[in-house]
């Protein structure tokens, strides 16, 4: 054998070498990476939540069912927690996730003491959550209220028939799948919306009236569908005080009897093992430094597909959205 083959071999068998160590430490960093997440996500919560602290949990963005999301409180609910700080930052969401969030802080509440603090916006579905509690902190410059329903649908009629189409379809009565976007909303489909906004609203209306203790005046000044500052908020009996995290301790600390030297600490609303977010980002950055950035990228295609997949909200929205530009 040449001295040439000799060396194609040799680099060859080096080359199988690389990749076997290579595949074997993708295979121990990510075995890691999991480990230590399947510990933080199991103990995490139910530890950060001890008798000696006060739970401090977030909700954030727009707000759907979750079914994870209640389980988490319940755990909460079990928990040695002495109270619960609840910071919301959301536009709102969907009416049946905000009434599930709500059911599920009401119980939180019966168990613990609870005061929200509402951070940048508590908007809508998330003004909804943030009623479940008996004390409200905003900022200042916080905004708040957007109590209102909404159901929006496209209607691309006008399109199709600039563009020669036509859906045919066949259903069993007029207002089935009604409205579908392919055709001119009729007065009846209309008029059947209108009775679900409406039945909602009075719902949502009810809920504000009955946890603020507002009388018809003040609901209807408040109930416009727009949003207030914290500053206007107060003297509208939307929130109770000005404030931050500190402000909202101070009154667990006088009105609860909480100790005054326990800390706040975060407890996760994620499920136990549900938010994988972590995981990708490890494995993500494993895989590309190993040198099998392909199957990096498709982790991440993942990720934006499951992020894109949160704007889809399905039924009658307790959204706020600001107006954008005409």
């Amino acid at each position: 054998m040449s001295l040439e083959s000799d060396v194609i071999v040799d680099r060859r068998r080096m080359r199988r070498k690389l990749t076997f160590w290579r595949v074997a430490a993708v295979f121990v960093a990510v075995a890691a990476v999991v480990a230590v997440g399947a510990i933080a996500t199991r103990s995490g919560p139910d530890v950060l939540a001890g008798s000696g602290s006060i739970a401090r949990i977030k909700i954030e963005g727009l707000i759907r069912s979750d079914n994870d999301r209640v389980e988490a409180l319940e755990r909460l609910e079990k928990s040695s927690a002495a109270a619960v700080v609840v910071h919301i930052n959301s536009p709102g969401g969907t009416t049946a996730g905000s009434e599930q969030l709500y059911d599920a802080l009401t119980r939180l509440k019966a168990k613990k003491p609870m005061v929200v603090v509402v951070e940048g916006l508590a908007a809508s579905g998330g003004y909804i959550a943030a009623i479940a509690s008996d004390h409200i902190v905003a900022q200042q410059s916080s905004l708040v209220g957007s109590i209102g329903v909404l159901f929006q649908f496209p209607n691309f009629s006008g399109l199709m028939k600039t563009v020669g189409v036509q859906v045919e379809e066949v259903k069993s009565s007029p207002l089935k799948a009604a409205p579908n976007g392919f055709e001119p909303t009729s007065p009846e489909a209309r008029a059947a919306l209108e009775s679900l906004v409406k039945d909602s609203y009075a719902w949502f209306r009810g809920l504000v009236q009955n946890r603020r203790g507002m009388d018809d005046g003040l609901l209807d000044r408040v109930a416009d569908g727009r949003v207030f500052t914290g500053r206007q908020a107060v003297d509208l009996r939307l929130i109770d005080q000005l404030g931050d995290e500190k402000t909202a301790v101070a009154w667990l600390v006088s009105e609860k009897k909480i100790k005054s030297d326990l800390p706040v600490r975060d407890f996760k609303l994620a499920p136990k093992f549900g938010d994988l977010t972590f995981l990708r980002a490890a494995a993500s950055i494993t895989l590309d430094a190993v040198g099998l950035g392909g199957v990096a990228r498709q982790l991440e295609q993942v990720g934006l597909a499951q992020a894109m997949d949160r704007f889809g909200l399905d039924g009658m929205l307790a959204l706020w959205r600001p107006a954008g530009p005409n």
